[in-house]
């Protein structure tokens, strides 16, 4: 269900002599006005969270007026920047920060975060111009959940396996010409507590034209170890242990056997430094320290043994994590565990303002997570609402909004302008045969919209 009301403004609108508003990092709902008759809702963040939430309140509440605002000229947050363009089915992203590694030669050309890099080839804004050098031979992904089998599926995969999604052109044409044949995609920890799933393993296992790089003694004992493990994670794994030490069939050695790129698992290893190359101005490689686990459970850790290993590279890219940042001074941020400080969505000492999705519970879950949990957002403002637990008195709502935009001459993005941005993007994709050709200049979009 969209909203009755859908608002947004982007950053690129706002004049240039005057600094953006504070960064939204997710979907947050302050109630407006407590009248039980026509209740006015602000959401900020047009991702899952944010249309998962609205599509609650308008849902049970027949009076409700919704305001979504979005920062960016275009709605759907990581649904549309985050998702690899392969995957169009799969929507599991949704925070606006990536982890920094905190290592020396982070900042070397040549390495990126993960998160730039999906932007990047599926066409936010600000990644553009990120332009990633793939000459290099062989690329390192940190990291061992999907987004990191994600980037090192799309640098492997055949371009011509790509042409009929809404990859951007740009990235396309950069794949064609890439020199990459080997990724390494390490982690910390074991086979055991790798964070990917089964259906990207398998995709990975199965790419056209490659062949995996497992070490059977990376995997010697997991058979006894999986027996009691739940029963999705002791079928990822047992797949890891038929692709890491069985032979493979006729069919597969052969494509194997022909295969021009590869990759490969690394466990037990954690990025201590990127190399430079020898005249300093790139990355060439990447120094990591050899680790053992500590601790049972959870509580299992990945410590230095003091031991370390030099692995050559010309591309590096950064999958450790996500992350929420502040959303301004006066909503509580927990900045060591990147969300607002909540109970069931509830911000804790600010009556009316209430958060979901990521910024909400941390970095974990995918779509279905993000949906349920909205909801609990949804009903607990609504609950709030029908008790009279909100800020009493009359709240101007959208009408303070668009004064304040007015006079700081700013011109929002309206769902009918969205529209037609939509439209343009599907009938540029139709004559290349792909869902739609995103668009990526802020300011063409505005002249589109005839701004």
């Amino acid at each position: 269900m969209a909203p009755r009301c859908w608002r947004w403004w982007p950053w690129s609108a706002w004049p240039r002599t005057r600094p953006p508003p504070s960064e939204s990092t997710q979907s947050f709902c302050q109630q407006f006005s407590t009248q039980e008759q026509t209740p006015q809702i602000c959401v900020v963040g047009s991702g899952p969270a944010g249309f998962y939430t609205a599509q609650h309140l308008l849902k049970h509440h027949s009076q409700a007026h919704v305001d979504i605002y979005e920062k960016q000229l275009v709605p759907f947050g990581l649904v549309r920047f985050g998702v690899a363009p392969d995957h169009p089915e799969v929507k599991s992203y949704g925070a606006e920060d990536h982890k920094a590694l905190e290592i020396p030669g982070e900042e070397l050309p040549g390495v990126f975060s993960a998160r730039a890099f999906v932007g990047w080839y599926n066409g936010l804004p600000e990644n553009r111009e990120l332009a990633p050098d793939l000459s290099c031979d062989t690329a390192v992904v940190l990291g061992q959940g999907n987004v990191a089998l994600d980037v090192a599926r799309i640098l492997l995969t055949p371009p011509e396996h790509l042409e009929k999604t809404d990859i951007t052109e740009a990235a396309l044409g950069a794949l064609r010409q890439s020199q990459v044949k080997t990724v390494w995609i390490v982690g910390r920890r074991g086979a055991l507590q790798v964070a990917f799933t089964i259906k990207e393993l398998r995709e990975m296992i199965q790419l056209p034209g490659t062949r995996p790089i497992l070490d059977p003694a990376d995997f010697l004992g997991l058979q006894d170890r999986i027996k009691e493990v739940p029963r999705p994670r002791k079928r990822l794994m047992e797949l890891l242990l038929r692709a890491a030490t069985e032979k493979p069939g006729v069919a597969e050695a052969a494509r194997w056997a022909s295969a021009s790129r590869a990759w490969g698992l690394r466990f037990f290893r954690s990025p201590q430094q990127v190399l430079p190359s020898p005249d300093g101005r790139r990355a060439a490689g990447i120094r990591l320290a050899v680790t053992r686990l500590e601790g049972v459970g959870e509580a299992t850790r990945a410590v230095p043994t003091g031991d370390v290993e030099d692995l050559p590279c010309g591309l590096v890219l950064s999958s450790i994590g996500y992350k929420s940042r502040p959303i301004d001074p006066s909503v509580p941020f927990d900045p060591k565990l990147g969300v607002i400080p909540n109970m069931e969505g509830r911000v804790v000492d600010v009556p009316g303002l209430y958060c979901s999705g990521w910024v909400k519970r941390g970095p974990t879950g995918v779509i279905t997570t993000t949906m349920t949990d909205s909801f609990v957002t949804g009903q607990i403002l609504l609950q709030d609402l029908k008790a009279g637990l909100l800020p009493s008195g009359p709240r101007p709502g959208y009408a303070a909004v668009k004064a304040l935009l007015g006079s700081r001459g700013v011109w929002p993005v309206s769902f009918s302008d969205w529209e037609k941005l939509d439209a343009e993007e599907v009938s540029r994709g139709q004559g290349a045969g792909k869902p739609r050709e995103k668009l990526l200049d802020p300011q063409e979009m505005l002249r589109l919209l005839g701004r």
